[in-house]
């Protein structure tokens, strides 16, 4: 069977779904046999990892219309056509290919003269050698001695995704003895972020990522000669501390004022490039080639599960479902990411861009209006912090915003204390536990200030804890949740249009030819 692609509403899964309202969850989770629903919603991911969705408004009728949607919206045959090399993101007319990055899931996939597949493994092979040489000293700065600090320079998906998978790992890499330099990151064009970065390092010793597909992107290669600059007032050789990530065609490729150079393509959004060299070569640098590759083998484990026709063992799938269910049946315009784990501290803030740059369309892949929302608004922070900031009002607010808790059972340095009869970790699961009852149950109460209405659907992913596996695990998750749904409202989840009018018309600033408006506001900022 041919695979078809049609807008959301002409399904009649949708139509059916649209008829149907969520059920009572204070009701589901005030039951006598709530443990049984605990128990039952709730399926195994990758790398001991569990989704459970038990306080979510589905019952099992609502499941088995998903499941129809998820058959008659072809989502399993989609993504077998993403992996398999079909030409998905219409917008560029390019592939999808990150999910290659970390295994083969279907058939060779050809493109530019090259089995990608292997153009991914050699150049993983090639940053782990690099990053060997580098901790063994075989690779030193201009006066002989080891590199101590990685840095990298990038923006968007060369940041967020990076940035948030090291800040993951850091504890733990420092805990099971795998901590080899530390990284530190300049992203935005704000000359405070890099001059900040650099008065903090020890320049001497540190080696630059230069990360930019294009080779063009204006705020990294103004950062790079920010950083440049730095290097030569201290008497620096920029070209002996300096690497690229960049494509083979880019004017960073094969040039002689980096140490290195390591490729990508123009298949590897920048959103869902941690896996390839963009985070492969931090990362490595950082803790080890091994790490990046336990890393990669977890997120490969969650890409196969994504692949299983039954909703109720695909995770990704069912997670993206009940999310549409949320945005359009029940009209729920946000979702709150929220992690009891210090170490994913950034990686709400890397799944706002993963989601919202992906499916924050208002027109199909064809270029017509879509008469339903698409993406919901992400946001984010780590608990408890969270519970002490914008909890309120998703407790006591006019909007219902559904949660989506991650949680482990242990920490990753292994360092805790007993108070008051119990661990900080222990307190902190209380915590996750607490909430999720407390926002789908509320509280009534005589004094309406102190009522809470409950009814706040959530979701929890949880394990043992977080390490490279689960790590790896947990972002081929939201890529393929994202994945799915974009499938669903028949929108390009793979470029992002919307980045673009604003680069040009700064550039039209910069070239000082403006009129208007542009104009106007230009003269209140640059003097």
């Amino acid at each position: 069977m041919s695979v078809t692609w049609s807008n959301a509403d002409t399904l009649s899964s949708w139509k059916k779904l649209m008829s149907l309202k969520g059920v009572s969850v204070k009701e589901a989770l005030t039951a006598k046999d709530a443990a049984k629903r605990v128990a039952k919603y709730s399926v195994p991911m990758a790398a001991g990892l569990t989704y459970n969705y038990a306080a979510k408004q589905v019952n099992d009728s609502v499941l088995a219309e998903l499941k129809n949607l998820a058959e008659e919206a072809q989502l399993v045959a989609k993504y077998k056509e993403l992996y398999n090399g079909a030409v998905i993101n219409t917008g560029e007319k390019r592939m999808v290919l990150h999910q290659l990055t970390r295994g083969q899931l279907g058939k060779d996939v050809m493109a530019d003269g090259v089995n990608k597949r292997e153009f991914y493994v050699k150049e993983q092979e090639r940053i782990a050698a690099f990053a060997k040489k580098v901790h063994s000293g075989k690779i030193v700065n201009e006066n002989g001695e080891k590199f101590t600090t990685v840095c990298q320079i990038g923006i968007g998906g060369s940041d967020l995704g990076p940035r948030a998978m090291y800040l993951a790992l850091e504890n733990w890499a420092k805990k099971n003895k795998t901590f080899k330099m530390e990284a530190r990151f300049i992203s935005n064009v704000d000359p405070d972020d890099a001059a900040s970065v650099m008065k903090s390092i020890d320049m001497a010793h540190t080696i630059f990522i230069l990360v930019s597909k294009s080779g063009t992107t204006l705020e990294t290669l103004t950062n790079e000669n920010f950083v440049k600059a730095f290097l030569k007032k201290a008497k620096l050789d920029p070209s002996k501390h300096m690497i690229a990530v960049t494509s083979e065609t880019s004017p960073l490729a094969h040039n002689p004022d980096y140490l290195e150079a390591f490729y990508m393509d123009d298949y590897i959004g920048g959103r869902y490039s941690s896996t390839s060299g963009v985070g492969g070569a931090v990362l490595s640098l950082a803790f080890g080639p091994k790490v990046f590759a336990d890393f990669l083998e977890g997120a490969a484990e969650e890409d196969k599960l994504a692949a299983n026709k039954n909703l109720l063992k695909n995770p990704a799938m069912l997670d993206a479902l009940i999310g549409v269910f949320e945005r359009n049946m029940q009209g729920y315009p946000a979702t709150a990411i929220l992690p009891y784990s210090q170490a994913l501290s950034r990686f709400p803030a890397h799944l706002q861009q993963l989601d919202m740059e992906s499916n924050g369309k208002s027109v199909n892949r064809f270029g017509e209006p879509v008469n339903y929302s698409t993406g919901p608004v992400i946001f984010g922070e780590p608990g408890t912090n969270g519970q002490h900031s914008f909890y309120q009002l998703l407790h006591q607010g006019t909007d219902v915003t559904p949660l989506q808790f991650i949680a482990f059972s242990e920490n990753q340095t292994g360092d805790d204390v007993v108070i008051e009869n119990s661990t900080s970790q222990v307190k902190l699961c209380a915590n996750v536990t607490a909430q999720i009852v407390a926002f789908a149950c509320g509280k009534t109460d005589e004094n309406p200030n102190k009522a809470f209405a409950g009814e706040r659907p959530s979701s929890l992913i949880y394990g043992q804890q977080l390490n490279p596996k689960s790590l790896g695990a947990l972002l081929a998750h939201y890529e393929n949740k994202v994945m799915f749904q974009g499938f669903v409202w028949n929108v390009n989840s793979f470029d992002q249009e919307g980045v673009q009018l604003g680069k040009k018309l700064a550039m039209t600033v910069l070239g000082g030819k403006m009129e208007g408006a542009l104009k106007a506001y230009a003269n209140l900022l640059i003097k």
